[in-house]
């Protein structure tokens, strides 16, 4: 699994004061540190950056780039300038930079996906609509045909998009969870050649911090298996990284049983792998979620 890390993000209160002060130091140690944990690429999320974004997303281009020139990097705000302002002072790494993320929306699209092409930069495609999230598998594949479409007319080939289909909180979307496994079985029929992606840290989004890492793993697992490509992931989370990595082979093989059926009695085993079968199950709808879930 692709790990992109998601901490050079303006809602930390370190790095958004960083941002708002110019300060390059606590942004280049936390490019350092995700280098250092195994990420692969790094995603710099300025949020809305109305005011001044078309300066600080090249800022921090610059700023990162001066510490991990070898990592490629998601630009990610909802500022159109801001993104292109950072592509244009962007210097090659080991693989093309992104573009997070052009939404399926037809005047969001219609000026990002020009850019995205003009400077060869990959791009998520977010299938997020005109209505806002979709309902269903059959509604993400019908917007994902739309985007790819438009991508492909715009000279942009599957193989530079990443598919995101929106990963949703469990707690208050727990169907739509099912439905996103569900998308990523036909995504290969859907869009040959082109990656997928996701925030993997929404399905999180809501419960109780410690509960975080295991909703976080077990999905990661899940989706990857259906054949998720990478995902944006918190960088601090080492289980994850190894798990994500191929480190921990035990656990890819239980979520892979309970998702067949055929996993253990959470009493059988001890209580890692059991937390893994019971968010399994959570996850597939089997059992409903509650804070409380892993102590039953």
């Amino acid at each position: 699994m692709i790990l992109f890390g998601e901490s050079l993000n303006v809602i930390s209160k370190k790095i958004g004061a960083a941002f708002k002060e110019r300060d390059p130091k606590p942004i280049q140690e936390e490019a350092l540190e995700q280098k250092e944990k195994g990420m692969d690429y790094i995603d710099i999320n300025l949020g809305p950056a109305k005011k001044d974004g078309h300066e600080l997303m090249p800022w921090v281009c610059q700023t990162v780039q001066e510490v991990v020139p070898d990592m490629p990097l998601l630009l990610d705000t909802s500022n159109i300038a801001a993104i292109e302002e950072g592509l244009k002072v962007l210097k090659p790494a080991a693989k093309p930079h992104i573009i997070n993320s052009i939404m399926a929306r037809p005047e969001r699209y219609e000026a990002m996906l020009p850019i995205a092409a003009k400077y060869q930069a990959d791009m998520v495609a977010l299938l997020w609509g005109p209505d806002g999230l979709p309902r269903d598998e059959n509604e993400r594949a019908a917007l994902c045909v739309e985007l790819l479409y438009a991508a492909n007319e715009a000279g942009i080939p599957n193989e530079k998009i990443w598919v995101d289909g929106i990963v949703t909180p469990v707690n208050i979307q727990q169907p739509q969870l099912v439905s996103l496994l569900n998308f990523q079985m036909m995504l290969e029929d859907i869009a040959p050649g082109a990656m997928s992606t996701c925030g993997l840290s929404n399905i999180s989004n809501g419960p109780p911090v410690e509960m975080r890492p295991i909703l976080n793993t077990t999905y990661m697992v899940m989706l990857e298996r259906y054949g998720m490509k990478s995902c944006i992931a918190d960088p601090l989370d080492e289980n994850l990284t190894l798990i994500a990595k191929g480190k921990r082979p035990e656990v890819v093989e239980i979520v892979h049983q309970t998702m067949d059926g055929a996993g253990p009695d959470p009493a059988s085993v001890d209580k890692e792998l059991a937390e893994y079968v019971k968010t399994v199950k959570v996850i597939m709808g089997e059992s409903l979620y509650s804070d409380s879930y892993l102590e039953l």
